[in-house]
């Protein structure tokens, strides 16, 4: 499954009648997460809209899109929350759909986080089912809906955009898509600071071939210097030209891709731009050069510390008896994310995936701040879910589609609590 050249040819695309029964099923376990958060919410007092469009992170992105740039809030402790933190794709489709309809920004944030969640689903099925075949990419589809913090893909936040632009990235990568995965990693690096995760899938994804190239052609050049003495005795140390590679077939340079060498090169060039062009502007607009935006992270007090923060977060909360029932589930869940990367890792998931899939974790747990937004930054890691989707797809569908129901309730009451709560998700 890590061999690229297994996955390019040919490929089928994912159409929307094959994917259907994941959509169908995606939207009636969101559907059932908004009804209960309703609920919930009524019954406090609250309203469900609101928290879905006007608060937190959404808040933040309307202002952008209203208002642009420039924006920050100044706290008695000397922090500067600055609106640069918040990458702007989803405020500039906000604005542009506040322009062409009556929608207000928050409306439209709404409408593009609906409408980036289905298309998220579609990528993941698009990828589950490429990799592991329909049933597994119903399956992945469904897990990813049901999440504890499913429903924050409802939400005007960018998760459910980023997830979209890479799941689809990633499919473009492993059929051959060079320029489509390269562009729409360029789009998800305009969305967030993770989209670092799809340029770094693209880039190994594409190194992969030419590293292989490189070794096969030395290969072959080594038994061709240990044919070289026998051949020349035979024929009398006569020359004969040939094409590297084709005396044993085994180095087809473009074959092992599925596309040509150049469009895989403007691939990699495309995919680091979205990202790069953001953080640059911001180094420019706050006069302190390309590492502007890290200083801008940091007035949010976010940074990478490699866990250090979070492991002391995690240490803190045994210091009484009931925080330490927190503490045990915080590290039960970090070891069920190792162990589901490991597990793919041993499944033999295809390179993109596991780089994207290990940037995403790395960089959401060993973020030095916003602990319990931890699970929402995991949102985008979809492939952790592929081996639990193989094994609920071995199920009879009958007991399959009662644990996803079980778990969609479970997920919609913890979700409406969760957003009632007083912190952001």
């Amino acid at each position: 499954m890590t061999d690229l050249a297994t996955h390019v040819a040919p490929p089928r695309a994912p159409s929307l009648r094959r994917a259907a029964p994941a959509l169908l099923g995606y939207a009636a376990v969101r559907a059932l997460g908004l009804i209960v958060l309703a609920l919930w919410s009524a019954a406090r007092g609250k309203s469900a809209y609101t928290l879905l469009t006007a608060r937190w992170d959404a808040l933040w992105y309307t202002r952008v899109a209203e208002l642009g740039y420039g924006y920050e809030v100044r706290l008695p402790n000397g922090d500067v929350h600055s609106n640069l933190a918040f990458f702007p794709l989803l405020p500039w489709l906000e604005r542009l759909l506040h322009a062409l309809t009556p929608l207000s920004y928050a409306d439209a944030g709404f409408v593009v986080a609906l409408c980036a969640s289905l298309a998220a689903a579609w990528g993941i099925f698009a990828v589950a089912d490429h990799v592991y075949g329909r049933r597994a990419g119903v399956c992945a589809v469904l897990l990813w809906a049901v999440l504890p913090v499913g429903i924050v893909q409802s939400m005007a936040y960018s998760e459910s955009l980023f997830t979209a632009l890479a799941a689809w990235s990633l499919y473009a990568v492993l059929t051959g898509r060079w320029v489509t995965a390269g562009t729409l990693a360029a789009l998800a690096g305009l969305t967030r600071p993770v989209g670092l995760a799809v340029v770094a899938a693209v880039w190994a994804a594409g190194l992969v071939p030419f590293v292989r190239d490189r070794r096969m052609a030395a290969t072959h050049g080594a038994r061709n210097e240990e044919r070289a003495p026998a051949a020349a005795s035979a024929v009398h140390a006569r020359r004969v030209p040939e094409a590297d590679g084709a005396q044993d077939g085994t180095h087809a340079p473009s074959a092992t891709t599925g596309a040509p060498v150049w469009r895989r090169a403007l691939g990699m060039l495309l995919a680091p731009l979205g990202a790069a062009a953001y953080v640059l502007w911001v180094g420019h607009r706050t006069g302190k050069g390309p590492l502007g935006y890290l200083d801008v992270q940091a007035g949010w007090r976010n940074g990478f510390d490699g866990g250090y923060a979070f492991a002391r977060f995690v240490i803190d909360k045994f210091t009484s008896f009931p925080t330490a029932l927190a503490g045990l589930g915080l590290i039960i869940g970090v070891g069920l994310v190792i162990w589901l990367y490991v597990t793919g890792v041993r499944q033999r998931q295809p390179l993109p995936l596991l780089v994207y899939t290990g940037v995403v974790t790395a960089l959401a747990l060993c973020a030095s701040s916003y602990f319990g937004s931890k699970p929402r930054l995991l949102l985008p890691a979809f492939p952790l879910l592929l081996p639990l989707a193989l094994a609920l797809a071995r199920l009879r569908t009958s007991r399959s589609a009662l644990v996803t129901a079980g778990v969609a309730v479970a997920s919609a009451v913890y979700g409406a609590f969760w957003l009632n709560g007083s912190g952001p998700p």
